[in-house]
Formats: structure tokens, sequence, C-alpha cells
């Protein structure tokens, strides 16, 4: 999808079509309508959510002993959401969940704990929302249901269940280079590759 910008702020897909931030749909092209210049999907994005659009929370999964690369990795995912300005949904816990919160925490993100116990205050300290599920791993599921993107940052039969829930989903799954390589996932090389698809993704949701 090609994004276009009409000054000051309306933003067009390749069809012409106009998004409407107020009900995150398209809505039909007009004759005689200006068609804009192209506009990175990251930055349509930050000006939609500035015009009141639904901020679709994002998720990030990998293992809970993880690799100083991976939590390094997984930081950057949460930064990279947050400067999006749109919420982080994940586990809740410790490891790549918890780097994963904290990088989103600190850019001034939102971040949304699904945790497996009954118990909120289990959550790691970077947690804004605690959901205290008392589902176990079938909690995965709701993660993956309640995105529309997921980036996967490492190993492990947890991730791996998350990355099959996304997929069967029909969620955007990214995997990062320390991640499982599924049939059917996004590989990127960087986090800014990421976001940006992220972004343009966004705009898919739309109807």
């Amino acid at each position: 999808m090609t994004l276009t910008l009409t000054a000051p702020d309306i933003l067009r897909d390749d069809a012409g079509r106009r998004f409407d931030a107020a009900t995150h749909r398209w809505q039909p092209a007009r004759a005689g309508e200006a068609a804009g210049n192209p506009i990175a999907a990251s930055e349509a994005l930050r000006l939609a959510l500035k015009a009141g659009a639904r901020r679709l929370p994002v998720g990030v999964i990998g293992p809970n002993d993880a690799s100083p690369s991976e939590l390094a990795m997984a930081e950057a995912a949460g930064r990279g959401i947050a400067r999006l300005g749109l919420p982080l949904i994940c586990g809740g816990r410790g490891g790549c969940m918890q780097a994963a919160s904290r990088g989103a925490a600190e850019a001034g993100g939102l971040v949304i704990g699904v945790l497996p116990s009954t118990d909120p205050l289990s959550a790691n300290p970077f947690v804004s929302v605690p959901i205290a599920s008392g589902i176990g791993e079938a909690r995965n599921a709701i993660i993956a249901s309640a995105c529309f993107a997921l980036v996967a940052v490492g190993g492990g039969h947890g991730t791996l269940s998350e990355i099959a829930l996304g997929l069967k989903m029909e969620r955007l799954v990214i995997t990062m280079p320390d991640a499982n390589r599924v049939d059917g996932a996004l590989e990127c090389a960087e986090i800014e590759t990421a976001m940006e698809a992220i972004a343009g993704r966004y705009f898919r949701v739309a109807p």
C-alpha cells in the first residue's frame, strides 16, 4: 500500500481513498480530489493518531530466559512501538517481556501485561495495565488475538506458539534475527524496518 498526504492532514491510499481516523475506515475516493505526496507509513501513523485514530496494540514476544542480545532487541522493539504512538502488549513478566516493557515505558508508552496468574502484582515494574488472566500459558492466545502485529525476539516453545497463533489469526508476525524462522512471518534485521512494517500494517487493518 502506498500512502500519500494531501495538505494539511488528509491521508490517502493508492486507490485514492481517504483515511477516516474517527472510524478507522477508508472512505471512497471523490472525483477531482488531489492525490497528494508520498509519505512514510510511520509518519502517516503519527498524523492519524494525532487526529484521534485508534491506538491498536502491538505485541512483543520472546523467552523469559533470554540472552543479552535478545534483551537488547526486545527493549529496542518496545521503545520503537512507543515512539510510533502505539501501546505494547506482552506477557508482563521477566526476560524479553520486561525488556520490551522497559523500552516502551521509558519512551513514554503504555504497557499492557497479560499475566498467567491471578495476581496483578506479579507484573514487571514497567507494566502500566496488568491483566491477571489466571489461565496460565493459554494467555498466549489473548496476546496474539489482542494485537494487530507481533514482534518475535528469540526462540523457545512459548514464543513459537505465539508466532503460530499470530499467523493463524492473520496478524502481522515479524521475526527479528534471533527468533525462529517460520513460513508466513516477515523477517526483519533492523528494528526500524520492523516499525515501518507495523505502521504500514496499521492502515491495512482498516476496511
